[in-house]
């Protein structure tokens, strides 16, 4: 005789005297616990199939030790990012051993109806005076926010480099002309490469005043930020 049952969130395939690893259980070790969640029942002549569960079917298991599983690696990575990651995970399990399956009969545990708390008379409601509306005050005007620059005009300021200094809050030609190097630097640190910030501000600085020639003429005389 089999049946299929369900335990602590999981379906299982289990039989008399059968060791069986399940999610973490409440109960204590020695203890006994019944799993009144029956779907299938096979008794050798006859198959019984529960809609969805079998009605007055248990299956009494007996509590052996609470243990945790084999470790488990979980690693992610992410191409050409420079990103690598690794966890590793035990699950929390308990052994239980499976006693009797019992057909029919099992008695459910009623829970007990809630008592309904008296209730309370309503307060009379006091109406206050209404009071006159304040007049509104006329919205301020939003301010408008810069629109963003390429900053991979500049030299040596690739896509995930404009990528890290836009989520730093520096979008504009104007806005990296103002800072420093050592800013720079930090703020990009984490990006793969050997980075020179040396330059970036100066070369922001002529974009921001539309020196476009100047520009052009000085970064080829670059090589790659450096001067």
């Amino acid at each position: 005789m089999y049946a299929i049952v369900e335990m602590a969130g999981q379906q299982f395939k289990v039989a008399k005297d059968q060791k069986v690893y399940v999610h973490r259980l409440q109960t204590e070790e020695g203890k006994k616990v019944t799993f009144d969640n029956v779907l299938l029942l096979d008794d050798g002549k006859n198959v019984t199939v529960g809609a969805p569960a079998i009605d007055g079917a248990a299956v009494e298991a007996k509590v052996v030790k609470h243990l945790r599983g084999d470790k488990v690696i979980v690693f992610h990575k992410k191409r050409r990012k420079g990103y690598r990651k690794k966890n590793g995970h035990r699950q929390s399990l308990t052994e239980i051993v499976i006693e009797s399956i019992v057909a029919k009969g099992a008695k459910k545990a009623k829970a007990e109806p809630k008592k309904a708390a008296p209730k309370k008379e309503a307060a009379p409601k006091v109406v206050a005076p209404k009071k006159e509306a304040a007049p509104k005050k006329a919205a301020a005007p939003k301010a408008t926010k810069a629109k963003a620059d390429d900053l991979k005009k500049v030299e040596g300021i690739g896509p995930k480099i404009a990528q890290t200094l836009n989520d730093a809050g520096i979008s504009t030609f104007a806005e990296l002309a103002k800072a420093k190097p050592a800013k720079i630097s930090e703020i990009i640190a984490d990006v793969r490469g050997n980075h020179v910030t040396d330059t970036w501000p100066a070369q922001a600085k002529l974009a921001a005043e539309g020196k476009w020639d100047e520009l052009k003429k000085w970064q080829d005389e670059l090589d790659g930020g450096k001067a």
